[in-house]
């Protein structure tokens, strides 16, 4: 590997198996770059070249799961909400002069690191179990189960693919397979074995210890936005916290925005009641609602009022979606011309859970109006 070759690390959140498969494949085929991208799947059972679907024991529509078949090695695994995903898109140095890469000491390192994060979390006996693959707990013990999966594919000396460790995920979907084909251990995480770690410290540490591994020159680490806790204040706001409020002196007049409900506002909010629509200024709660209501300007949100996504700047209601309407464009095209615009803004939630994540509905928005 190039002494000045940049490690790109990012952190891209929740994303489907079949998107980061893509991704994979395009920054090996664009990029002069290392990068390693971490990130939690959706639900999904996956299959390896060498895998059988006699080891999957349910249909997992049944769980709300995909089954995807890939070109990484290895047998069936599951992906999901709590296990951290890491794929090591490297260069790899080849065996003597140009020959190609060593992928038992490619794999080595990938344990290595899981290794090494699991012992900083305070998971000491973990280790290589002996004719098996991935990470362990108690691998001379009498009871070894597998806390990390490793699946990997070297082509031109590039990798791609990689490990799965499971901080918490849902553990009874490992029920509904036979895990990387190994009916005679079982499997475990982090959580399972008491150590409390959220996603954003077991990234870090992952990040940490990649860079010191597998860098050759300058590391740059991208994060998408973490999803903030809810805390209730209520307590707070009604005197009920420790000791007394602070006192807090009254805003200036120059710093309050008048709330003015105008006639245009709340002919508008008719309206969008009217028309059974959605849009970005009530969902995300925007506070300049009033002043573009007023003005008569909306920005319409289709395809439901529920996001596939969970961004932490974001208030947007996050629950599973529900199924498209279908006469949402008629709907949105006679609220643009009850308002009379001359242009109109339409956005969507993000819908991963549609083939095609949307598009055909915002096309036929876009045509209607």
């Amino acid at each position: 590997m190039g002494a000045d070759r940049p490690f790109r690390i990012r952190w891209l959140g929740r994303v489907r198996y079949n998107d980061a498969l893509a991704l994979q494949h395009g920054v090996v085929a664009q990029s002069a770059d290392d990068y390693l991208l971490l990130l939690e799947h959706h639900a999904v059972y996956t299959l390896g070249r060498r895998a059988t679907e006699e080891h999957l024991l349910a249909p997992p529509e049944e769980v709300g799961a995909e089954l995807v078949r890939t070109d990484r090695g290895g047998d069936i695994t599951f992906h999901g909400p709590g296990q951290l995903v890491g794929y090591p898109l490297l260069h790899l140095a080849g065996k003597g002069s140009g020959g190609m890469a060593d992928p038992v000491a490619y794999v080595c390192s990938v344990e290595n690191l899981i290794i090494g994060v699991c012992q900083d979390l305070g998971l000491s006996d973990v280790g290589r179990f002996a004719g098996y693959p991935g990470v362990w707990v108690e691998p001379t013990g009498p009871n070894p189960r597998k806390i990390a999966a490793i699946g990997v594919r070297l082509s031109r000396n590039r990798s791609m693919h990689g490990f799965a460790l499971n901080v918490a995920p849902d553990m009874s979907f490992f029920e509904r397979m036979v895990p990387c084909g190994i009916s005679d251990y079982g499997v475990t995480s982090l959580a399972a074995e008491g150590i409390e770690a959220t996603m954003e410290q077991v990234v870090g540490l992952v990040a940490q210890r990649a860079a010191a591994l597998w860098a050759q020159g300058p590391v740059e680490r991208t994060d998408v936005a973490w999803a903030g806790r809810p805390i209730d204040v209520a307590a707070f706001t009604r005197g009920e916290g420790p000791g007394e409020p602070p006192p807090v002196e009254r805003k200036p007049d120059w710093m309050k925005v008048k709330l003015n409900t105008g006639p245009e506002y709340r002919r508008l909010k008719a309206l969008m009641a009217e028309q059974d629509l959605v849009t970005v200024c009530e969902e995300a709660r925007c506070p300049n609602i009033f002043d573009c209501w007023n003005d008569g300007t909306a920005t319409f949100m289709i395809n439901g009022e529920r996001c596939t996504r969970a961004c932490g700047f974001c208030l947007v209601d996050t629950r599973k979606p529900l199924g498209l309407d279908l006469d949402e464009p008629r709907r949105v095209a006679e609220a643009v011309r009850s308002m009379g615009l001359t242009h109109a803004v339409i956005t969507t939630v993000a819908r991963d859970d549609l083939p095609d994540g949307g598009a055909a509905a915002m096309a036929a928005t876009i045509e209607t109006v």
